[in-house]
């Protein structure tokens, strides 16, 4: 879930002053969601990784040239992030991609133990387990595996309306949930 009550732009204007500290909230505000949009491109986890630490390499020596007219400071990191990934994607070779069977395998694999290694005593795990299965897997791989609306449609073999409708749902209650 987007955090809306951090100030992006504040914090790169600190981080172009140097300030680690603001770094840090930005990595920890947008990591999983640039990791995400990596995931896209690459389909590794461990490339989608490098992706984000190069992106935030970036984004740390360049944070005095974003500029507002042009963006969001967010639209901003996630064009990085995903150039990082293209050329990621392109200085490695080829036979390195997992066959299609094996990545499906890992992204169910992902979502499971997230899942599973969620505290269930904790206020996220109680909020997503009164989520009906549909809608919670459906977020969940949106989340963990970084898959689009349209990807889980094709994936559960349902319209994409009703995936865009469970999603909308889903994200409502946990926001109630957690709010």
């Amino acid at each position: 879930m987007v955090r809306e009550d951090i100030d992006l732009e504040a914090l790169l204007d600190r981080c172009a002053a140097g300030d680690e500290s603001a770094f840090k909230a930005l990595f920890d505000a947008e990591a999983a969601r640039m990791k995400g949009i990596a995931m896209r491109v690459l389909h590794r986890s461990d490339m989608a990784e490098e992706a984000v630490q190069e992106a935030f390499l970036q984004i740390w020596r360049n944070a005095r040239r974003y500029d507002r007219a042009l963006g969001s400071p967010r639209a901003w990191m996630f064009t990085i992030v995903r150039f990082r990934a293209i050329d990621l994607l392109r200085s490695r070779p080829q036979e390195d991609a997992l066959p299609p069977e094996e990545l499906d395998r890992l992204r169910e694999a992902a979502v499971d133990h997230a899942w599973d290694g969620l505290d269930r005593e904790g206020r996220l795990a109680g909020c997503l387990a009164a989520i009906e299965a549909a809608p919670r897997r459906s977020l969940l791989l949106s989340y963990v595996v970084g898959l689009t609306q349209e990807e889980i449609a094709g994936r559960l073999g349902r319209p994409l309306g009703t995936v865009k409708s469970w999603m909308r749902r889903a994200l409502l209650s946990l926001r109630e949930c957690l709010g």
